[in-house]
């Protein structure tokens, strides 16, 4: 489709207004091709690479069919991961906002089910999930698919290598035949086009990824022995100084411990992996996305979903297991018009292994070319507050933001993203306002009310031994 405007569609006047406020000023390549078809109720396969806006593609697609007033289940997107999940939430969200009174639920494992049923019987029109999840509210007769009109796949190709297939096929098949189904995937491999012909009908193949521009991504790979992975780890991270870095390793224990080494060597870091309780994983993902953590360490699984615009440093601690892991890391860097650098570091066993990735444009370098800088340490820009409340309180980030830069209250310039949950909401400070803020918010009020407040790194005022589990995020 060569008409890349929004307004060429036959979009509302809303819908139109509310891509104009968000940003959204002409069609990317996945939704100029799939939309018009999507639009016309036709199911679509398509290939497009993360960040290339395939979820404003089937999002504006299902919203735009969506009978408001029939306050059943009329979509249903499958994730992969509950961070995806989330994302594409938020995203769809955003996107009804011309819509008024539409309910997007989220159900995904990890959090508790007896809320998320109790969410379920006030009803809703979107549902955005994972397969497991889904299909256990389904067994249960909490979720009913019988109007369903709209099915979404999102990252099919990472679902299948989940071994997710057998509940998306359950899912499926509580679904109603005559309903459109959408699948978006980075990959297109046998399994995905098999899974097409049984779960889709006459489906329009698109694929956008040579229309897409390539992130700018220096690539370097250093041979390194296996006893010296961490120190090669912390010198490259010296060497280039990111503002922040997402370092992936194989294994969720091998995350943890790498982690753990970087603070002790003086770098701020998390990890996160599926070891983690979900209020943890929320914990440590806010963190590292409002700049109050410099490095985030993962498994591949864990970092699906994980969504930050302005990542400069992509390591590979762990070689991928495949190929085309290495290219779904190294493409979280180098976004949006920025340069990236990708990082990979391998043992002398696996040199024969990497004789697949030379080319033309990757340096592989001696590590013993990089200097040894003594003393080096890397401390994010920000620090997190935390007030315990949240949605169900009505807070509203105006109102965070009020409280903290009103009369004798520190400058807009130092307030950073807000995120509010359920039940807290979390602020990114400047570092040199942290304790002013503090003192704000721990003697005054946030809607004529006094909230619990405390700081990520020192003692919470409140004892949640025994409540985290129920109380945070559910």
């Amino acid at each position: 489709m060569s008409d890349s405007r929004f307004s060429s569609l036959p979009l509302t006047k809303a819908m139109l207004h509310n891509l104009g406020e968000l940003g959204y000023r002409a069609m990317t390549p996945v939704q100029a091709e799939s939309l018009p078809h999507i639009l016309d109720d036709v199911d679509v396969i398509a290939q497009a690479k993360t960040g290339s806006g395939k979820t404003a593609a089937f999002g504006i697609g299902l919203l735009h069919k969506l009978d408001v007033k029939k306050f059943r289940v009329q979509a249903l997107v499958l994730c992969p991961t509950r961070e995806l999940a989330d994302q594409v939430a938020k995203e769809l969200r955003r996107l009804a906002r011309a819509t008024h009174n539409v309910k997007i639920l989220t159900l995904s494992g990890g959090v508790a089910f007896g809320p998320q049923y109790g969410s379920l019987l006030h009803g809703a029109h979107i549902i955005v999930g994972t397969p497991g999840r889904v299909m256990k509210h389904l067994d249960k007769g909490n979720l009913s698919l019988e109007h369903l009109n709209t099915l979404v796949l999102d990252e099919a190709d990472r679902m299948l290598d989940m071994g997710f297939i057998d509940d998306i096929e359950q899912v499926i098949d509580q679904a109603p035949a005559q309903r459109q189904t959408l699948l978006f995937s980075a990959t297109y491999p046998k399994r995905i086009l098999d899974l097409s012909s049984t779960i889709q009908n006459d489906a329009v193949n698109i694929k956008t990824i040579a229309e897409e521009k390539a992130n700018k991504i220096a690539e370097y790979f250093y041979q390194v022995p296996q006893d010296e992975k961490h120190s090669a780890l912390v010198k490259m991270i010296a060497h280039h100084n990111p503002a922040n870095a997402l370092v992936f390793c194989n294994t969720k224990i091998e995350s943890q411990n790498v982690a753990d080494d970087l603070v002790d060597a003086g770098i701020d870091a998390l990890a996160i992996h599926g070891d983690l309780e979900q209020f943890e994983r929320t914990d440590v993902l806010v963190r590292f996305a409002n700049k109050s953590c410099s490095v985030l360490v993962a498994t591949d699984v864990a970092a699906r979903g994980i969504d930050i615009k302005e990542l400069e440093m992509v390591i590979n601690y762990d070689v991928p297991l495949k190929k085309a892991t290495y290219i779904h890391r190294i493409g979280r860097t180098g976004r949006a018009g920025q340069e990236g650098l990708a990082v990979t570091l391998f043992t002398t066993s696996e040199a024969r292994e990497m004789e697949e990735y030379r080319n033309e444009t990757r340096r592989f370098n001696d590590i013993e070319e990089v200097a040894e800088i003594t003393g080096f340490t890397l401390v994010p820009p920000n620090s997190t507050l935390v007030i315990e409340a949240g949605k169900k309180n009505k807070m509203r980030p105006g109102d965070i933001l009020g409280a903290l830069t009103g009369a004798r209250g520190i400058e807009g310039k130092y307030v950073g993203k807000i995120d509010i949950y359920d039940r807290q909401s979390y602020v990114a400070i400047d570092n040199s306002m942290i304790d002013r803020a503090y003192r704000l918010l721990k003697r005054g009020k946030i809607k004529g009310r006094v909230f619990p407040v405390w700081v990520f790194g020192e003692e919470s005022p409140i004892d949640y031994s025994n409540v985290w589990k129920s109380a945070r995020h559910s």
